[in-house]
């Protein structure tokens, strides 16, 4: 008989496993902890689950896999069994008897009855779901940020559900997480009746069934085609209104709408489809007036592989298609069919919105045209009020129509500025490590910011002298040297982390995981 070793010390015993697991479910109960939840809080509230069984500590790696369990269940239980994924390992399969078919994605099996995946499967298919017999977490996540399936129930070793930990959480991928009983790459086991008990519970609750980002990008993509905005707009036979309309049309991830969206439908009570859509063309007109601005002030020729408007048309008629698309901005906000206090919040929040953008924006023209490398305090300050500004806009207008809290309201403004500053510095670095022969150093001022910090006084001269003569080889040749790139890095880590730390605050859940997706996609 072969003999089977415990993986990372799962109990062997199903009496164990059962405490362990209802211990884990009267904590998180008790504490009401939401999800996700970091490494750490998973690793302190394992050892108190351990603590509070007198479990020995062996099996502490179980405990963080139940407690991170029970942090999921709610909304992973609230999800329909067809929007679920039910992932099963290849080594449960008996080696000497498959007759399973292996290709790019898994295993096919066979329906021989040789090993407990063909029960398994039929059991889970029954009841709907979509099945995957594949190693590892990878595909998983990658179905649920696809909006294929809104949440997971794996069997997996004990090794790989540990590994998979961080990268599920900020993710927020909805996962229960069975581990295997038996190390092996074959021929492996799991409890079966925990596994019914997983694959069966459903409890349908609202509060608690997540958005698929996926699926609401999709959802807001149709708001911007030829036949919507033309409804939009009433002036479709005038060449300005044409332009305004083609800008709209022309290229862009739709992340400022999709985060209007998102919003307004993780706080409202009943979501309209008409006054969502509404609201993202509202978010979208003040972002492509401010992109046409932008290439006017910043004299580029393209945008997203297209001349821009300045280039084709001169630049009069940009600025002028820009401030039409203002105008229509503001004419569409005072559509909407929303309270006349929510309207007058609206109209504070984009006019400061616009306000803060045309300062920051200001500084940075400022700066860039005198040729002046900022300290990074001012540096990160811009990097708020441009970016940050526009993403508390998009964030807050949908928030606001819905009637969000007051509290969420001032977490999602301060969320905004750490993310307009994350996304920021990520935009530097990337302009930085793909230039090109269009590349300026002005592109990426954050670098020079932290490059300046890190030489000493003699050397900031000559830094400003090769700035000033846009000598980008020298300039790369000292952020190079200077490991500059690998301390924006260690930036972009503090403030996407001090943005996570600003959600884990907000207590509506669907609010809380789609922005956990959005920043998971970006970072």
């Amino acid at each position: 008989m072969k003999i089977k070793e415990n993986i990372l010390s799962v109990p062997e015993e199903a009496l164990t496993r059962n405490r362990l697991r209802k211990a884990a479910r009267d904590l998180i109960v008790e504490r009401g902890i939401l999800p996700p939840a970091s490494f750490t809080l998973i690793s302190q509230l394992a050892d108190e689950v351990i603590a509070l069984t007198d479990t020995d500590t062996s099996f502490r790696e179980f405990a963080m896999v139940v407690c991170g369990n029970e942090i999921w269940r709610p909304i992973v239980a609230a999800t329909p069994y067809n929007r679920r994924l039910l992932l099963l390992p290849q080594c449960l399969k008996n080696n000497s008897n498959c007759n399973a078919v292996i290709d790019e994605l898994g295993l096919i099996c066979a329906g021989c009855q040789s090993c407990q995946i063909d029960s398994i499967l039929q059991k889970a298919e029954s009841l709907g779901y979509a099945t995957l017999v594949a190693e590892g977490t990878t595909v998983a996540v990658s179905l649920v940020q696809e909006g294929t399936i809104d949440a997971v129930i794996g069997v997996s070793c004990m090794s790989v559900l540990q590994k998979s930990f961080e990268p599920v959480s900020r993710a927020a991928v909805p996962v229960i997480g069975i581990p295997l009983l038996f190390e092996g790459c074959a021929e492996t086991d799991v409890d079966g009746r925990w596994l019914n008990d997983e694959l069966i519970a459903f409890q349908d609750n609202e509060q608690f069934r997540s958005l698929s980002v996926s699926a609401l990008k999709e959802t807001v993509k149709q708001f911007f085609t030829e036949d919507t905005l033309s409804k939009a707009f009433d002036s479709i036979d005038d060449r300005t209104c044409q332009l305004a309309i083609q800008s709209m049309l022309t290229g862009g991830q739709r992340i400022r709408p999709l985060l209007t969206a998102l919003a307004y439908s993780a706080y409202a009570a009943t979501v309209s489809d008409e006054l969502m859509a509404s609201l993202s063309l509202v978010v979208e007109c003040f972002h492509k007036a401010s992109l046409i601005h932008d290439d006017v002030e910043d004299n580029d020729d393209f945008r997203y592989d297209t001349e821009t408007i300045h280039k084709q048309n001169g630049i009069p008629v940009a600025i002028n298609t820009g401030d039409f698309l203002l105008g229509e901005g503001y004419e569409l906000l005072g559509k909407l069919p929303i309270e006349p206090t929510k309207m007058a919040a609206c109209y504070q929040l984009v006019a400061s919105g616009h306000v803060a953008l045309s300062l920051g924006q200001g500084a940075d023209l400022l700066a860039s045209s005198q040729k002046t490398i900022l300290p990074l305090d001012q540096q990160l300050e811009i990097f708020e009020r441009k970016t940050g500004s526009a993403i508390r806009v998009a964030l807050l207008l949908g928030a606001v129509a819905a009637n969000a809290p007051e509290c969420d309201l001032a977490i999602l403004k301060t969320f905004s500025g750490y993310f307009g500053m994350a996304y920021q510095i990520k935009d530097d670095l990337d302009e930085f490590r793909d230039a090109n022969e269009h590349t300026q150093t002005a592109d990426y001022p954050l670098l020079l910011s932290i490059l300046a910090e890190n030489l000493e006084e003699s050397q900031l001269t000559n830094l400003r002298l090769i700035y000033a003569e846009n000598d980008r080889l020298q300039i790369s040749a000292l952020i190079l040297e200077h490991e500059i790139d690998r301390k924006a890095e260690v930036l972009l880590q503090e403030y996407t982390d001090k943005a996570y730390r600003e959600l884990d605050k907000i207590e509506n859940l669907k609010m809380r995981l789609s922005l956990y997706t959005v920043l998971g996609k970006i970072f």
